[in-house]
């Protein structure tokens, strides 16, 4: 968890939750609306971290996991903290797999989460023939040094512009887990709930 100083005025819910919890720090120094990070670990056997993160390889096994993501951990942020915003105030964010994951929560759920932010997307879930609507509001990142993880990213931009969605999609410098992902972070939590004016 990251609760910020104030009252907040935005939640992002993440994928490897003990990685990216810790970037709440990088918001305090933006000029952002009050953002809490709500992040749910990841497992460490990269297999079993796929299968819950894409719904391309064991139905079951996301299934339980997006439940239990979607439902019961936003229960709990709503009881434990008080905290219940609506989607255009709530974001879904990953990286790598964990991107997969923003991606197919964001299209299955947009009710709950009005955006998406992704990081370099794993190619285990790949866009659907027919796009669902309404779609989240979509912000990618590659890097121009991880070309598999890039070129999933533009095919994710690609599909989602064609079935008329607002996105974002970036390329920075840098390979897969580089420092751009935590650099991107702020500018996805700006474009997607504003910037605020500091009081002098």
């Amino acid at each position: 968890m990251y609760v910020p100083p104030e009252p907040p005025e935005a939640i992002v819910f993440a994928g490897d939750g003990q990685r990216i919890a810790k970037w709440g720090r990088l918001l305090e120094k933006a000029t952002l609306p009050s953002t809490m990070i709500v992040g749910v670990h990841g497992l460490t056997d990269e297999m079993l971290r796929l299968h819950e993160y894409s719904p391309g390889f064991a139905q079951e096994r996301f299934a339980a996991h997006e439940k239990f993501f979607v439902e019961d951990v936003r229960g709990w942020t709503e009881s434990r903290f008080g905290v219940a915003l609506p989607n255009e105030r709530t974001a879904v964010f990953g990286v790598s797999a964990g991107g997969e994951l923003a991606l197919a929560l964001g299209l299955r759920h947009p009710h709950v989460y009005g955006a998406v932010f992704c990081a370099s997307p794993g190619g285990g879930y790949k866009p659907p023939g027919v796009m669902p609507t309404p779609l989240a509001r979509t912000y990618l990142v590659a890097g121009t040094e991880e070309p598999f993880f890039l070129g999933n990213a533009r095919r994710w931009a690609d599909a989602l512009r064609g079935a008329g969605a607002d996105v974002v999609m970036n390329e920075r410098t840098g390979s897969h887990g580089g420092a751009f992902w935590r650099e991107e972070f702020p500018l996805m939590v700006a474009w997607a709930f504003g910037r605020r004016c500091r009081m002098p």
